[in-house]
């Protein structure tokens, strides 16, 4: 049997990225989300990539893998963390980079579509089509509801260019050293020394925790 692992929603402005696991044999489906928050304030920090290995564990483990059963995950840039990881779990043999094209890609895209749906925004039909009008499509969309920025990926560089997101990339940050961890970092805000300074992974370590949002199907 073989497990295929595929995402959606990943290139588009509105809301999070779903990653789906299917395995062709029974037709059993399973999805999880990793959080549009990855994609604001902390994306240049790039954490999505260990969350997306974090979600895949989660779906792997869920589906109970055969001793000779094979994952398969699609070969975007996304998934790379998650691959070597799978790869130190269940061998390099078992776990392969694919082009996802099939039943795996309709279902995860389908669950995007319900997640963007449950919002109040529906897609445009031939968004497959015309990604580059999808994107403008949703930025109209946030325009007239300004309300639910909270839901874009406002941490996307090119965004700053758009005033509508301007306020997200205005915010002036300083030069900072994490004083857990070690690392340079930025900070929004001027360091004291003596106060300590933690770069956006130690703070959200040490920051009260709201539960993760996780929709399985």
């Amino acid at each position: 049997m073989t497990l295929i692992v595929d995402d959606a929603g990943s290139g588009d402005l509105l809301f999070g990225v779903v990653i789906g696991a299917f395995r062709e044999e029974t037709c059993e489906f399973k999805y999880d989300l990793i959080d549009v928050r990855f994609y604001q304030e902390i994306f240049r920090e790039k954490e999505y990539l260990q969350e997306s290995s974090r979600v895949v564990s989660r779906l792997v483990s869920h589906f109970n893998l055969k001793p000779d059963e094979e994952i398969h995950i699609c070969q975007g840039c996304i998934f790379d963390v998650a691959a070597e990881e799978l790869q130190k779990v269940y061998g390099e043999d078992r776990v392969k980079r694919i082009r996802v094209i099939g039943e795996t890609q309709k279902l995860v895209e389908i669950a995007y579509l319900d997640e963007i749906r449950n919002l109040g925004y529906e897609p445009m039909a031939e968004r497959e089509e015309k990604r580059g009008k999808s994107f403008f499509h949703m930025m109209r969309w946030l325009k007239d509801n300004p309300e639910m920025l909270r839901y874009a990926k406002t941490g996307w560089p090119r965004l700053k260019n758009y005033h509508i997101f301007k306020q997200y990339h205005d915010q002036t940050t300083f030069n900072a050293v994490c004083s857990d961890c070690g690392i340079e970092c930025e900070v929004p805000f001027q360091p004291k020394a003596d106060k300590p300074v933690y770069c956006h992974k130690c703070w959200a370590v040490r920051k009260p925790h709201r539960n993760d949002k996780r929709l399985t199907h």
